[in-house]
């Protein structure tokens, strides 16, 4: 009978240990559920939000050699497609001869036509020869051919087809208003607007840079200023050589990544719209740091405020500002993930500690993956889907195992009652 009883004795089990309410409390112990998951191992790597070439900021060059009138938008101004930005009075006398040649053309095709008009009333009596009318044919098809030329070549000068109309009836341009984007407008209004200002309802562009002031001399294809449109951005990741396999495989499944933006202020910003993956991989390597680029769209954030009766915007990302990308690698499938400090190592075996009411019961474990922070478990059945397990202060725990273990050891039975 008493072999008996002591066979049932819950200390003849090495594994298990009772914690008080009190105990708990003090090892301020959290106990979860385990459940299947799907992990992704992720790399460290450095990068930086950069433009998009060709998308991004945009140069405004002068159309026509003049003198700088005035200037419409300055530096931080948000602005509108077709706004007004740079007002140049010209003076450029190839400009000049192309519009005193296109009218003259245009009179004397005017002329001509109404010449031949007459003519053939008196061709149709036969008192004009069929010589004369054709040569007034071949007057105008040379006349239109010119007119032709003369057109294309405004057009090449940045003039539009309603502008070039004007010069046509005799209103030559003066003046050119420079607007967003580089696209200039005459000194009429045009149908957008009684001040030629196109009012779209999300503007996305503003003036990052001027380099001309009043009164000053620009040439034809001169650079006034730069626009940018910061809407769109790419995330410059920098990968070593050796890890071009991870991230050739990271782009092809499209696993998402992780990124931590450096400087960025704590302004509530909402969570972005899509996950974050690889675009493409370039093709060269940097050969002093034997690392290459790799490029991630990020769709920007923006708010507006207004100042003093003009719009101002505030970007959540800028060119230039410092990103740390948590990088997928490696995808497990059905496993357990749990905080680093819910398992404890004793040489080659780690273990975790299984709930059982007030008992907790330590379990040898497969670690196939760990970071810092956590530990990925294989699903081998030395733990089950649903089982609770102490998610912090496995180390605690096994310590007052192994103290309870070595307790037991030198008393015996003493103290026990049966």
């Amino acid at each position: 009978k008493k072999e008996d009883d002591h066979a049932g004795h819950s200390h003849s089990s090495k594994d298990r240990i009772k914690l008080s309410a009190q105990a708990r409390a003090n090892l301020r112990l959290v106990t979860d559920e385990l459940e299947l998951k799907t992990f992704r191992r992720t790399i460290q790597v450095p990068g930086v939000v950069v433009e998009r070439r060709g998308k991004g900021d945009q140069s405004i060059t002068a159309p026509v050699s003049g003198v700088v009138k005035s200037i419409h938008a300055l530096p931080g101004d948000v602005v509108h497609l077709g706004d007004s930005l740079v007002t140049l009075r010209i003076n450029s006398e190839p400009l000049q001869s192309s519009q005193t040649e296109l009218y003259k053309t245009a009179q004397e095709i005017k002329i001509t036509a109404d010449q031949k008009e007459r003519l053939d009333k008196l061709f149709k009596q036969g008192t004009v020869p069929e010589s004369r009318i054709l040569d007034l044919q071949y007057q105008l098809d040379r006349l239109g051919a010119s007119r032709k030329a003369y057109r294309a070549d405004l057009a090449v000068k940045g003039l539009l087809p309603d502008m070039i109309d004007q010069v046509e009836k005799g209103d030559f341009l003066k003046e050119v208003v420079v607007r967003v984007p580089a696209i200039i407008e005459g000194f009429k209004p045009t149908a957008a607007g009684s001040n030629g200002e196109n009012k779209s309802p999300s503007p996305l562009l503003e003036i990052e840079e001027l380099k001309v002031f009043p009164g000053e001399q620009v040439q034809a294809g001169q650079l006034l200023g730069y626009l940018s449109n910061h809407q769109n951005l790419y995330i410059e990741g920098r990968g070593f050589r050796e890890d071009t396999p991870l991230l050739e495989k990271t782009a092809a499944k499209g696993w998402s990544l992780q990124a931590t933006f450096h400087e960025e202020k704590a302004g509530n910003w909402p969570a972005l719209e899509k996950p974050l993956t690889v675009l493409y991989l370039a093709n060269n390597i940097d050969p002093m740091s034997q690392t290459f680029p790799f490029y991630v769209p990020l769709p920007n954030q923006y708010r507006d405020y207004e100042q003093a009766g003009k719009k101002y915007r505030i970007w959540r990302y800028r060119p230039g500002q410092r990103v740390q990308l948590g990088v997928p690698v490696q995808e497990f499938e059905d496993v357990f993930v749990v905080p680093l400090a819910a398992i404890v190592r004793e040489g080659a075996d780690v273990y975790v500690f299984r709930q059982n009411g007030d008992i907790f019961e330590r379990k040898p474990v497969n670690v196939i993956f760990e970071d810092s922070t956590q530990v990925v478990l294989a699903n081998d059945g030395s733990v089950l889907p649903g089982t609770y397990i102490a998610f912090n202060a496995a180390d605690a725990l096994n310590r007052a195992l192994k103290a309870q273990s070595e307790e037991g050891g030198k008393t015996g039975h003493e103290g026990h009652n049966h």
